[in-house]
């Protein structure tokens, strides 16, 4: 009856726990989360202060700064509690506990007060809302929690940006195709820190899912199948999942480069499984199908089946994409009558979803369509090989290259002679004023003045020249890069498997639009058109 009684004045409380992070969890014996310093305080207050303890909530790994009251469900609870008049008093740890957000907090402790909770702390006592102090008082305490949440984070942000920055590893799990390996240096804590360090059985893996991605167009679902077929097993034992195999592919770790939000270390060698020029690669391929733009995506999204073209295609006369389908029509192959081959059509998709006006055939035999674009592609193979690098590339370029090497070198000097005259002008200046010179002063001002004018557009014409010079050379460097890369895809065409033929043949050609009577129009992406001079590529394409 005496317990009764003493719950019956209002000594009713409600405990709230948080911390912000996992790692500030601890475990008991049987393995259940708890937060037990902040657990043992509110017990030790709550005794001193002749209070029971009715109810209990804890927020495992909860920020206070990012997460707002409504998405807190403990904290939901406790609001709903509050609103039956299950207890009479919130006590927490301290006031942060309930949240760090200048803009929300105060006023959720604002809330509890006015529905008939007393919001106590163990260490500052209770929030109180008898005048406008206590209300000041009350939005300054979260303000600067707040604040000192922002300055933790940037603080926190900064520390790891600078280790990456400065090769070391951020810590946490290693990623797949690295060890931790201790590196006899300890921190601040005493504790040892540990480095990446390649793991070759697992880089291996690695090196065939970027491959698999780049040069045989798989998706992320084939090369989980494909490695699980093979007998390969994640980290863990288990089979390959296709999310872990996306987390691969868009780690830039696997270059060499460690990342921390905005922080970029420095290419460490001994860290790179796979070249930057291939990791960029896989980029473009998912940005390019994740692309939410259909006509704007030439990647293919599927390299299965024995179709040579896909994502590519389109019809010349409605500008449909053309689909690929088997009309469950099959007849027996020449060289086996015993092998039955499916039909396999590129069939406009725009006229047989009468989406579009099309005057064109609804589908062309696949068979066709492909040796078409495979004569085309062995054809500017075979040109290319038969003509040096230098009259392909060095040749077309070398005039407008030295063009532009002459201009920036007439507008370096132009420059020079301009700032020598101006220099000379300046000087006079200090003999005019000692009386030594001829000029007056303002003629001498007038001359500077002019003088300033013409050097400053001397100026801009030799950055417009050098800029000039700059994107010409680039552009040549990459003409060379791209031509030692069609001449590698040269010599693997013939042997390639299908899927690295379509990813060649889409790295090659751009849009393919097809008319009436398999007559063709090719595109040839940018940088492949820069060959045309000298391979005559409308002539092998018509």
């Amino acid at each position: 009856m005496m317990m009764e009684n003493r719950m019956m004045t209002g000594n009713r409380v409600d405990c709230l726990y948080r911390v912000s992070t996992d790692k500030q969890v601890d475990y008991n014996d049987k393995s259940q989360a708890d937060i037990p310093m902040q657990r043992r305080e509110c017990h030790r207050f709550c005794e001193k202060m002749g209070w029971t303890i009715v109810h209990e909530e804890q927020e495992d790994g909860v920020s206070g700064h990012k997460v707002r009251a409504e998405n807190r469900d403990k904290l939901q609870i406790i609001k709903e509690r509050a609103k039956q008049g299950k207890f009479d008093i919130l006590l927490v740890f301290m006031f942060d506990r309930i949240g760090r957000i200048a803009d929300e907090t105060p006023f959720v402790v604002e809330w509890f007060v006015k529905n008939g909770i007393r919001v106590w702390s163990t260490q500052e006592g209770e929030q109180r809302f008898d005048n406008h102090t206590d209300k000041l008082t009350n939005y300054i305490r979260f303000w600067q929690a707040d604040g000192e949440s922002e300055k933790t984070s940037i603080r926190t942000k900064t520390a790891l940006g600078q280790l990456v920055e400065d090769g070391g590893f951020k810590g946490g799990l290693a990623p797949y195709g690295y060890d931790l390996v201790k590196s006899g240096r300890f921190n601040k804590r005493k504790h040892e820190v540990f480095e990446l360090a390649i793991n070759e059985a697992e880089a291996a893996v690695v090196r065939i899912i970027f491959d698999k991605y780049v040069h045989e167009g798989f998706g992320a679902q084939r090369i989980a199948t494909y490695l699980n077929n093979l007998g390969y097993r994640a980290r863990t034992g288990k089979m390959w999942h296709h999310a872990s195999i996306r987390g691969i592919i868009c780690n830039l770790t696997y270059t060499g480069v460690l990342r921390s939000g905005e922080s970029r270390s420095q290419t460490l060698p001994h860290l790179q499984i796979i070249t930057p020029e291939l990791f960029e690669a896989a980029q473009h391929i998912r940005t390019s199908r994740a692309n939410s733009a259909e006509q704007e995506r030439r990647v293919p999204l599927n390299t299965r089946g024995q179709s040579l073209l896909a994502g590519n295609v389109f019809c010349g006369h409605c500008g449909s994409r053309l689909a690929l389908t088997t009309n469950g029509k099959a007849y027996p192959c020449k060289e086996n009558a015993h092998r039955i081959v499916k039909r396999v059509r590129y069939i406009c998709y725009g006229k047989t979803r009468k989406q579009t006006e099309c005057d064109g055939q609804t589908g062309y035999t696949a068979h066709i369509l492909d040796g078409i674009i495979d004569k085309v592609v062995r054809q500017i193979f075979e040109r290319m090989k038969a003509i040096p690098k230098s009259e392909i590339v060095n040749i077309r370029y070398r005039e407008k290259m030295e063009e532009r090497k002459t201009l920036l070198k007439s507008a370096k000097s132009d420059y020079a002679k301009a700032a020598a005259e101006l220099d000379t002008l300046r000087a006079e200046v200090i003999k005019s004023l000692r009386g030594e010179s001829a000029f007056s002063q303002d003629l001498l001002g007038s001359l500077i003045s002019d003088c300033e004018t013409k050097c400053l557009e001397v100026q801009h014409t030799m950055e417009a020249a050098q800029a000039a010079y700059d994107e010409g050379q680039a552009m040549l460097d990459a003409l060379n890069a791209q031509y030692d890369d069609i001449i590698s895809w040269a010599d693997m065409y013939d042997s390639a498997s299908t899927e690295s033929k379509k990813m060649i043949v889409s790295c090659l050609i751009r849009r393919v639009e097809v008319y009436r009577d398999y007559r063709l129009h090719i595109d040839f992406n940018i940088d492949f058109e820069q060959f045309s001079a000298g391979l005559d590529i409308s002539a092998i394409a018509a």
